[in-house]
């Protein structure tokens, strides 16, 4: 699987203060909608990742349920954490 330039500078460095908005598969538009339900940071989405136990598929409905995000954007978005989770836990 081939990877986003921006999935590869999330998970090159440590997650620190970054925007939800950072993390792959995440735009503009469901950054915002995540905002609007308190994840607004990337460590948020991270907690809620790992609420749900690195899951991929209760990962992916909690995404499409939380801000409307389409099967690509939550796979990406999973697998960005997933890899980061990989290099800094």
């Amino acid at each position: 699987m081939s990877t986003s330039q921006k999935h590869r500078d999330f998970v090159a460095e440590p997650m620190g203060d970054k925007s939800g908005q950072c993390l792959a598969g995440i735009g503009d538009t469901l950054g915002s909608r995540l905002e609007d339900k308190g994840f607004d940071k990337a460590y948020v989405v991270l907690g809620q990742f790992l609420v749900l136990k690195k899951d991929e598929e209760l990962f992916r409905e909690w995404l499409k349920d939380t801000c409307g995000a389409n099967i690509k954007q939550a796979r990406d978005c999973h697998g960005c954490l997933k890899e980061w989770c990989d290099a800094f836990l």
